[in-house]
């Protein structure tokens, strides 16, 4: 068995392979849109892990519906569900927390240096 497999990663394959990253290797995206405004505006960075711990109310990075999507992960009383911040779009609900496929785990505005937050 190795480490990979004992740590249970979740890693994202499709984004790896585009971005030559290793399985466990944090990666970066730019917030697009405003579905999940105010924590996060259009434009920022945010830093995912892959292998990161899953809980409710982390933001992840998520595949349902044969896309990725950017959104909190709640657990309600019916199971689990992608909230959006933005009140304007709809929950998803999911079956469980093998949708979350990376953990937001900082978040950085462009240009700016000291304007960064840390999420775990």
């Amino acid at each position: 068995m190795n480490e990979r497999t004992e740590r249970k990663t979740i890693p994202i394959q499709d984004v790896n392979e585009a971005s030559n990253c290793a399985g466990a290797e944090p990666y970066a995206l730019m917030v697009l849109g405003d579905s999940m405004m105010p924590e996060f505006a259009e434009g920022e960075i945010i830093v995912v892990e892959p292998s990161g711990l899953v809980s409710d109310g982390s933001y992840v990075v998520a595949y349902v519906n044969e896309e990725y999507i950017f959104r909190q992960i709640v657990k309600h009383e019916d199971g689990w569900m992608l909230k959006p911040l933005n009140p304007l779009y709809e929950n998803i609900p999911v079956a469980d927390i093998t949708v979350a496929k990376g953990v937001v785990i900082m978040k950085k505005r462009p240009g700016r240096r000291r304007e960064q937050k840390r999420y775990v």
